[in-house]
């Protein structure tokens, strides 16, 4: 399978998008910097990209102007494994600005958009059991951050 980047565009917050980034995720890092020369068609020795990676996932961040903008019709996961995981990157990616949704999505101070799962979630709004996908739904419909227990508790009436 060939390798997959995502490439966020940015107006020229790309470098400071990336260094969040990297305050959110573990074990990341920035690989590579590269800045627009003079042949443009930003300004020489600016920022043109931030290569980097959130957890091991390889990004591509660049300052491509107000030509387009992120929205929310692209997201990224992240799939927790205890609430306090989920209360961690909820609480870092709404910090300065980020903006939460229902059900689990929010979108950070960057325009980026996020659904923070907690481990369990996924199982009980696709269950089998009707009842339980239904209660399970009922209940996420209700949240704005995902919280595992409530959904249990919803879901064993």
């Amino acid at each position: 399978m060939p390798k997959l980047t995502p490439f966020l565009w940015f107006d020229h917050e790309a470098e400071d998008a990336a260094r969040f980034y990297l305050g959110v995720f573990p074990n990341s890092r920035i690989t590579t910097i590269s800045h627009y020369g003079e042949s443009g068609p930003g300004p020489a020795g600016t920022v043109m990209t931030v290569a980097f990676e959130l957890d091991g996932k390889a990004f591509v961040a660049l300052n491509g102007g107000p030509h387009y903008q992120i929205n929310g019709a692209i997201s990224f996961v992240i799939d927790c494994a205890t609430q306090a995981e989920v209360d961690r990157y909820w609480d870092l990616l709404t910090a300065d600005g980020g903006k939460t949704h229902a059900c689990g999505w929010l979108t950070d101070k960057f325009g980026v958009t996020w659904q923070v799962v907690p481990d369990g979630f996924i199982e009980l709004v696709t269950s089998p059991d009707p009842v339980t996908a239904t209660r399970a739904m009922a209940a996420m419909r209700e949240m704005i951050k995902l919280d595992i227990d409530a959904l249990r508790r919803a879901v064993e009436g």
